[in-house]
């Protein structure tokens, strides 16, 4: 792969993201949860007794078990944590009630446990906390747990806004109140950036209080219907689901239903509750989706069963609608709801797309389709005409060519991460990519990002609809010459894609399409 870099272009843009590193201004932003974790996690099984627990606990000195199961990774979208128990559980669920000492512990273990990433951020944790009322967060890598996060230990840091926002969500009692929280988003966006948030920590930010108001959406509108008749999943997509949501963005979403769902019996429910979502979610800023991708189209409002066919049929079948819902559905998030069964669909494409060698050589020339806007001699490639005429738009020719090629690396390799860093990290490990070339690809994004982001954060504090249309000439002299480095990274990256997955045997059946010609959403 080295054959299709070239070490000047990469090695001026890693000096440039080296010159734009600030000096943290909130340690709680730039965080990672690996490093606040102090020694090895204790865990046990489920069968252990209540005084086994208890003696563990005390030996150890810790205030929380993690429970894990005896055999863990058997069952496909199975959690790595059973349960968790904490010495408040002890004293509340076993010893105020009289329990024996030789009670299993599963008998008052948490169930469900909410877990977080290693790679992700202390006010992610702090998000998380408050959102579902938690004290203690167990944090996994590559979904073995290594550690857990308290209160007391994220009490140190300082409050941060996005931490606010939420809390304010979850007192909101009317879709009409969360949309007062609108104007609130933008300033926190503009803050970040004036703080010198990397583009990592301002997408997770916004798409924690985007999951955030999805969740207190449904929520009020299943108070407003009646509960659910069967168990379901509301499922994210596209750039919620990736941690990378910025002000410019509509909304992309499906409900997975349980099997036992009923089209006669249960669909009306399920079409009211997702119009409920789909019009709060637009009057909360994040309008309909063009391109219908939404619970209230019917075929993405369907029982587990059908999404795996779904799937199955996209991978054995690549054909040019095919991909189009690959290069969507694939990222996606579980977030409110039976949320497990977003990991099974998960675990489902893993299996199916790393073996699928015609389905990988498809998606990987569907991501050939939109390339950056570099020309001969290193000049900007513009918009001719129209509106955004003289313009490029950062996200089809810049962040969007990264995140399908990582997505594309991703499905061969087996990853399962979403996060277009995180994923280029994981696949850095499995040496597809050569020496450097991983680490260059995430300068390019990062920068690529950043810009986009500045851009949309000028646009509102004019007081103008922030969009993603760039026009050079408003750019400074450095970031012109070091996105030129970035779009080189980027396009070699595709070179080595199209030679990696043997695009030539891809033949398209509709090789007229281009990437306007479609909406792309997901994104």
């Amino acid at each position: 792969f080295a054959d299709f870099m070239e070490e000047d272009h990469s090695a001026r843009l890693q000096t440039a993201m080296e010159q734009t590193v600030h000096q943290d201004r909130n340690p709680l932003m730039f965080s990672k949860l690996r490093t606040l974790l102090h020694g090895n996690i204790i865990t046990a099984s489920p069968s252990v007794t209540l005084q086994e627990a208890a003696g563990i606990m005390t030996r150890n000195k810790v205030s929380s078990l993690v429970l894990v199961p005896e055999t863990p990774g058997e069952t496909p979208g199975e959690t790595p944590v059973s349960g968790i128990i904490t010495d408040r559980d002890l004293r509340k669920r076993a010893m105020a009630k009289g329990l024996p000492l030789t009670t299993r512990v599963e008998a008052i273990m948490s169930r469900d446990v909410v877990t977080l990433q290693a790679q992700d951020f202390a006010f992610e944790a702090m998000l998380t906390m408050m959102r579902h009322n938690l004290h203690h967060l167990p944090i996994l890598d590559n979904d073995i747990p290594i550690g857990v996060i308290s209160v007391s230990d994220l009490m140190q840091y300082a409050s941060h806004g996005s931490v606010f926002i939420v809390g304010d969500i979850r007192r909101k009692r009317s879709v009409e109140e969360l949309a007062s929280l609108t104007e609130g988003m933008q300033k926190l966006f503009v803050q970040l950036v004036n703080e010198d948030a990397n583009s990592h920590t301002i997408g997770a930010a916004l798409a924690r209080i985007a999951v955030s108001i999805s969740q207190r959406i449904l929520e009020r509108g299943e108070k407003e219907l009646a509960p659910p008749p069967v168990p379901y999943c509301l499922m994210v997509l596209g750039s919620m689901a990736r941690d990378e949501l910025t002000l410019v963005t509509d909304q992309d979403n499906a409900f997975v239903i349980d099997d036992s769902f009923d089209p006669e019996l249960h669909d009306d429910y399920f079409m009211a509750l997702a119009k409920f979502l789909t019009d709060g979610l637009d009057r909360c800023g994040f309008p309909y989706c063009t391109g219908d991708i939404m619970a209230t189209n019917p075929q993405w409002r369907q029982p587990l069963s059908v999404w795996k066919s779904y799937f199955s049929q996209w991978i054995d079948r690549p054909e040019p609608e095919a991909l189009l819902h690959a290069s969507i559905f694939f990222d996606l998030e579980g977030i409110y709801g039976e949320t497990g069964f977003a990991r099974v669909l998960r675990h489902h494409i893993r299996d199916k797309a790393k073996d699928s060698p015609q389905f990988l050589a498809c998606l990987a020339r569907n991501a050939l389709l939109r390339n950056p806007p570099l020309g001969f001699f290193r000049k900007f490639v513009l918009e001719p005409d129209g509106e955004h005429k003289n313009t490029f738009n950062l996200k089809r020719r810049g962040t969007a060519p990264i995140s399908d090629l990582a997505r594309v690396h991703a499905l061969a390799c087996g990853v399962t991460k979403l996060n277009t860093e995180n994923r280029l990290e994981e696949i850095k490990k499995t040496k597809v990519l050569a020496e450097g070339v991983g680490d260059d690809l995430l300068d390019a994004l990062e920068l690529i990002s950043m810009v986009r982001i500045r851009h949309q954060a000028r646009k509102i504090k004019r007081g103008r609809k922030p969009d993603n249309n760039v026009s050079p000439e408003r750019l400074s002299a450095f970031e012109r010459r070091h996105l030129k480095d970035a779009f080189k990274i980027v396009a070699q990256a595709q070179a080595f894609l199209r030679f990696r997955y043997n695009t030539a045997t891809a033949l398209s059946k509709d090789p007229d399409v281009k990437p306007e010609t479609k909406p792309q959403t997901g994104e």
